[in-house]
């Protein structure tokens, strides 16, 4: 089985200085694509079992 990497486009997150309102925008967009997928990879298997 593979794995997949995933990349973002911060390289520190939590370093020295507080994050940007562009990273927090790019973490969020990034998060909240994560968490449409798996939902429809959820349905997807729903629907093969019945």
């Amino acid at each position: 089985m593979k794995t997949k990497k995933l990349d973002l486009d911060i390289d520190s997150i939590g370093g020295l200085s507080s994050l940007t309102l562009a990273e927090e925008k790019a973490l969020s967009d990034f998060f909240q694509k994560k968490k449409l997928t798996k939902k429809k990879t959820e349905k997807k298997k729903l629907i093969l079992k019945n």
